[in-house]
């Protein structure tokens, strides 16, 4: 469907059609930017709509997007009933173990995108054990070195990560290892230089091909999660495959 189209709808609502308007600007000027950047019209965008209503994911699935993410497990859960059964959901917020089973339970969950340790891990391949096919997982790398509670600095070390995509590979067969994720630093300045995070999981991509192969013998294919609104352009030099893009689409969230 053609970004510039029009949703079938009654409501003459002057408020909902200005809303309509500016998320397919929105997202047209973002694909448009992708696009300016070499190999970017390849990596997927991912339209992150955390905290916002799921009448905001409708207009940009009613402009044919598809890959949607959100960071809290209820708000997924309840959006998941609620929008059309073909959305491919991401979840990109912090994974506890005790909300394992009620991801799983999401028939049109696409990817948990957040594994940053073994147990996890298993908790979610036990939890997977009555879907119709593996989970698409991603492990999230903690390429700034910080400890907080704040998701961008949650993931998994560093020099962990190969072991980590081993035992999900060798142990989890209800998990489809496709990528590695990060956050990075939220002060990082493009005037500095090259995002190290961006680097740093390359690196780490590369290290997991290195010593990572699949069941069947080939080489893995990884995919890298990296960049949001702020830093599209730079995400998609260092090689992103995926793009987490939210306020630059639907704008500011609400404070907590």
């Amino acid at each position: 469907m053609s970004l510039s189209t029009q949703p079938e709808t009654s409501t003459e609502d002057a408020e909902y059609q200005q809303r309509y308007q500016t998320i397919v600007e929105n997202l047209a000027s973002i694909r448009e930017k992708m696009k300016a950047v070499a190999g970017g019209e390849k990596a997927r965008l991912v339209a992150v709509s955390k905290k916002k209503p799921a009448s905001d994911v409708l207009i940009a699935y009613k402009a044919g997007h598809r890959h949607f993410g959100e960071n809290y497990v209820q708000e997924l859960v309840e959006k998941s009933k609620e929008l059309p059964s073909d959305i491919k959901w991401h979840f990109i917020g912090s994974l506890q173990s005790n909300k394992c089973k009620t991801l799983a339970r999401i028939p049109n969950l696409w990817v948990i995108e957040t594994i940053d340790s073994i147990k996890k891990a298993d908790a979610l391949n036990k939890s997977c054990e009555s879907r119709d096919s593996p989970l698409k997982v991603f492990i999230q790398v903690n390429t700034s070195k910080e400890e907080s509670r704040d998701i961008r600095k949650n993931g998994v070390e560093i020099e962990k990560c190969v072991p980590l995509a081993e035992h999900i590979i060798d142990n989890c067969n209800n998990l489809e290892l496709r990528g590695l994720m990060t956050i990075g630093a939220a002060d990082w300045e493009p005037s500095h230089g090259p995002n190290p995070y961006f680097r740093i999981l390359v690196t780490c991509r590369d290290e997991v091909k290195k010593h990572v192969k699949q069941k069947n013998g080939m080489e893995i294919d990884l995919k890298l999660s990296m960049g949001m609104s702020d830093d599209l352009q730079e995400a998609l030099e260092a090689g992103s495959t995926e793009i987490r893009i939210g306020t630059a689409i639907f704008g500011a969230r609400p404070s907590k």
